[in-house]
């Protein structure tokens, strides 16, 4: 798993608009690729953690799976 220093992307207190309150003002001027960019960033992010709880958890992780696995066999379409 990547650590953080090795992304990219600069960490969030670079980049402006990222105090402590948003900056809500460009949010209208933003572009499609910025916000596909943001969304990418965050599902990695995600993911990682996911994966890190699935590892710290992994009895968790089975029961899980095994219950959405049950829940797949038994949907109807």
């Amino acid at each position: 798993m990547p650590d953080r220093k090795f992304r990219d992307d600069p960490p969030p207190r670079t980049r402006p608009g990222t105090g402590l309150v948003p900056d809500m003002t460009n949010r209208a001027d933003e572009s499609d690729a910025e916000r596909r960019r943001r969304r990418a960033r965050f599902l990695r992010d995600l993911a990682e953690a996911r994966q890190l709880r699935d590892r710290v958890q992994p009895r968790r992780a089975k029961t899980a799976r095994l219950r959405h696995a049950m829940r797949m066999r038994t949907f109807r379409w």
